[in-house]
């Protein structure tokens, strides 16, 4: 697939009018990355957090980093005359992080099966031993 077929696809995905657009919303896409890859250590070490693995890792990533990214990708989107495009791929995120959230699918238990009025629980093999 040639480099010109990506960006139209992009362009066409993304409803942009030019080649320079998507290379500016790229850029900012990149930007935006390389600025959390050198924040992270920082918002770590503010709250007392060196070491960067485990799932305490995880929690503080989440509750620290990605609200960061989101904010400077519309910081930096503003900064490139792009902030409309951000600020309408923000507002989609946000609507399925809350569908996601309301409707439990992140933290869904493994479905119980119904028990019917009708039903006649599993005999146990030990126990069905006939009497002399």
């Amino acid at each position: 697939m040639s480099g010109s077929t990506r960006i139209e696809r992009l362009k066409e995905k993304w409803g942009l009018r030019s080649n320079f657009q998507v290379f500016i919303i790229l850029l900012v896409f990149s930007i935006t990355g390389f600025s959390v890859l050198f924040a992270k250590p920082y918002l770590f070490w503010l709250v007392g957090f060196e070491k960067g693995e485990g799932w305490q890792s995880t929690i503080l990533y989440l509750l620290l980093v990605f609200p960061l990214y989101q904010v400077l990708l519309l910081a930096y989107g503003a900064l490139f005359g792009q902030f409309q495009f951000f600020l309408a791929k923000e507002i989609k995120l946000g609507k399925l992080l809350i569908r996601l959230l309301s409707a439990n699918l992140l933290f869904r238990k493994e479905p119980s099966k119904p028990q019917h009025a009708n039903s006649v629980p599993p005999e146990n093999p030990e126990s069905n031993h006939s009497k002399p």
